[in-house]
C-alpha cells in the first residue's frame, strides 16, 4: 500500500465517555481527542515502505510493500533485522500479524494471504481472498483476525483458515470512516492508521464505533518529512500503555504513549 509509519502508541490510556441521549435517540459515545507523547526515538530503515508492524515478545516484525521491494523482516527492536524474506513480484506486500507459531501477510491487489513460519519467515501456503488487503491484526481472546481493505469496513477472519467470519462498518458520529489502513489489535480495541493522514483511530470492533481520534503529527522534522511517505505502522508494547509508531520510508520509529489533547 501507499503509506509508511511505525510508531509506538499507548493502548487504552483513557476511558471513553458516554453522552446522554436526547429523547427518542440512541446513546452515542463521545470521541476522545488524544495526541502522542514521544518517549523514545528508535532507528528505522528509511528504505522500508512500511505496511505492517508488530512487536511479539522481543522481536519486531515488519512487512513492507512496493512491487519488487516487498518483504517481511524480523529482529530485535531498534536493531537491523537479521531475518528477511522477500515477496516475489508481482505481489505487493501489505499488513502482517503473528498467530502463534505462524505469521500472516496480506497482499494489496494480489488477493492472496501468505502464511509463514514465524521464526524463519518461510512461506508455508497461500490462501485466496476477494478484494484488496491493507491492514491485519489478531485478537486471540476473540479467536479472530481483523482485516482492513481501504474502505470503512473491517472484516473478521478465522486465524487458521483465513475464512471470512463477519464484518463491521466503522463510523464516527454516525458517518463512515474510510481509508482504514494498518491495524493493531490491543485487547478488545483496534487501532487504525487513516491513510494519507497523521490520524490514528481507536475503534470498538464490536460496534464499529470510533472511540478516540489520535493526533500523531509532528513526529518527523520538515526535512525528514520531505523525504518520507505517510504514517503507517502501529505496534503495541505488551504489558505497557505504549505503542511503537513509524511510517513508509521513515528514518525513525517512535515509542509513544497517548495523552489527552490540549
Amino acid at each position: 500500500m501507499r503509506t509508511v509509519t511505525a510508531l509506538l502508541i499507548t493502548a487504552g490510556v483513557l476511558a471513553a465517555c458516554t453522552g446522554t441521549p436526547a429523547p427518542g435517540q440512541t446513546s452515542e459515545r463521545a470521541v476522545d481527542r488524544l495526541r502522542v507523547e514521544v518517549l523514545e526515538v528508535l532507528r528505522h530503515d528509511p528504505e522500508a515502505f512500511t505496511q505492517g508492524l508488530e512487536l511479539h515478545g522481543d522481536t519486531l516484525f515488519e512487512g513492507t510493500g512496493l512491487v519488487g521491494e516487498s518483504s517481511v523482516r524480523a529482529g530485535p527492536l531498534g536493531a537491523a533485522p537479521p531475518v528477511r524474506v522477500d515477496l516475489p513480484p508481482p505481489l505487493f506486500g501489505e499488513g502482517i500479524t503473528v498467530v502463534g507459531s505462524r505469521l500472516w501477510q496480506l497482499t494489496w491487489k494480489g488477493e492472496v494471504a501468505v502464511e509463514r513460519d514465524r521464526d524463519t519467515l518461510a512461506e508455508l501456503r497461500r490462501v485466496e481472498y476477494s478484494g484488496e488487503g491493507w491492514g491485519l491484526c489478531h485478537q486471540p481472546e476473540r479467536g479472530r483476525l481483523v482485516m482492513s481493505d481501504g474502505s470503512a469496513e473491517l472484516t473478521f477472519r478465522d486465524p487458521r483458515t483465513f475464512a471470512e467470519t463477519g464484518s463491521v462498518r466503522v463510523a464516527a458520529g454516525g458517518q463512515p470512516v474510510t481509508e482504514l489502513n494498518e491495524l493493531e489489535c490491543v485487547g478488545d480495541t483496534v487501532y487504525a492508521n487513516v491513510w494519507r493522514s497523521d490520524r490514528i483511530l481507536r475503534i470498538d470492533p464490536g460496534s464499529g464505533e470510533v472511540t478516540a481520534e489520535i493526533d500523531a503529527s509532528g513526529l518527523l522534522d520538515p526535512a525528514e518529512r520531505a523525504e518520507a511517505d505517510v504514517l503507517n505502522g502501529i505496534a503495541a508494547v505488551a504489558g505497557t500503555d505504549q505503542l511503537l509508531l513509524t511510517g513508509k520510508l521513515w528514518p525513525k520509529m517512535f515509542r509513544v504513549r497517548l495523552v489527552a489533547s490540549g
